[in-house]
């Protein structure tokens, strides 16, 4: 149990808490310190700023450091958090300690140019500063104090870089298929075989659970349903399988309860490993990355001559149309398109072919 020694304090595993009612106000907040001494200094301006802001309206200055504390803490659910909290551990040297309204392009301008100096990408740049943007924006729109002040009162623009570094895409050829499946682990292989089947974004495929699987009786089929929080545009995805994809399903059932892909009864964090790496370079395939196994099958699905409207659906895009509730003769639709990647010359699937001969030669 907690141990109180200094009125409004509290002592929790080492670090000292507030727990006070100030001006009708309740405070219950960590100080993130150990010290008594510090905790009563945090105290005192925290009761300060509450009189400030209740009796004459002034907005308390709160640090980018704590508004990143408060956002992480808010986004422990996310798949993403711990990219976020590299992304801040980043910055903190150069905006932690500033207070909200002094943090803008300005002020973000030498951790910018120590970035791009370090061979940074503008692209993973832009990813601190959209981060940066979205605690900006909650602060000055969502988070209120106890006077009901928001933490900021307007937030400035944060423009991003240009993209000019971005990489174009590798679909890959069926022989490029062939040779980089024939070079992977065994459930490396099976992982990237049901990815560009699929469409299916890396992490979306490492996380992929049983209980998103909904039967099509009408159809003799299954498809997956992802919840939108394990979804990069934030909506649920709807995963249509094709032949070979749900022969791979199938060959998967009865290894874990709940994950659909592990390694050594372990759930596989990521397909962009050693292993995927090794099998690239011995493959001759050093241009290609895992996600170009996404654009290999939208890439296929445009050549075969499918839909627009059709290949977003197949490839999870965002789009104010799609959703995930669809009729069987909708769905007979979706499957007949997703099959038409799984033909070519002799009707077989190369891919099928690739994982037969593994098994051969072991």
């Amino acid at each position: 149990m907690g141990r109180k020694q200094s009125t409004g304090l509290r002592n929790r595993n080492g670090i000292w808490h507030i727990e006070k009612q100030i001006l009708g106000h309740k405070i219950c907040e960590s100080t993130g310190t150990s010290s008594l001494k510090e905790a009563e200094l945090i105290l005192a301006r925290r009761i300060e700023a509450v009189r400030q802001a209740t009796i004459f309206g002034v907005r308390p200055m709160r640090t980018f450091r704590e508004a990143a504390t408060r956002y992480l803490e808010e986004s422990m659910h996310l798949r993403t958090v711990a990219d976020m909290a590299r992304h801040l551990r980043d910055l903190d040297p150069y905006i932690g300690g500033l207070p909200l309204n002094k943090v803008h392009l300005g002020t973000l301008e030498s951790f910018i140019q120590d970035r791009k100096k370090a061979g940074v990408k503008n692209k993973t740049v832009n990813l601190a500063l959209s981060v940066v943007r979205r605690i900006l924006n909650l602060a000055s729109r969502l988070w209120r104090d106890e006077a009901g002040l928001t933490w900021l009162e307007t937030a400035p623009l944060i423009q991003m870089l240009p993209g000019t570094d971005s990489r174009k895409p590798y679909p890959l050829s069926w022989d490029e298929q062939r040779a980089l499946f024939q070079e992977l682990p065994n459930h490396l292989a099976t992982m990237c075989l049901f990815k560009v089947n699929t469409g299916c974004r890396e992490q979306e495929v490492c996380r992929l659970r049983w209980d998103w699987e909904v039967a099509i009786p009408e159809l003799n089929t299954s498809v997956f349903i992802i919840p939108d929080e394990y979804v990069k545009n934030g909506d649920p995805r709807l995963v249509i399988l094709n032949r070979v994809a749900q022969s791979v399903v199938d060959s998967q059932r009865g290894t874990h309860p709940q994950f659909v892909f592990t390694y050594k009864g372990h759930p596989v964090t990521t397909i962009n490993n050693n292993g995927w790496k090794g099998a690239r370079k011995r493959a001759n395939l050093t241009q290609a990355r895992v996600h170009d196994l996404k654009h290999t099958f939208g890439r296929r699905l445009r050549a075969a001559g499918v839909p627009n409207e059709t290949r977003k659906v197949l490839l999870g895009h965002r789009n104010g149309d799609i959703t995930t509730h669809y009729s069987a003769p909708e769905l007979q639709e979706l499957l007949e398109a997703a099959n038409r990647v799984c033909e070519h010359q002799s009707g077989k699937t190369p891919a099928m072919v690739v994982l037969k001969e593994k098994v051969v030669a072991a």
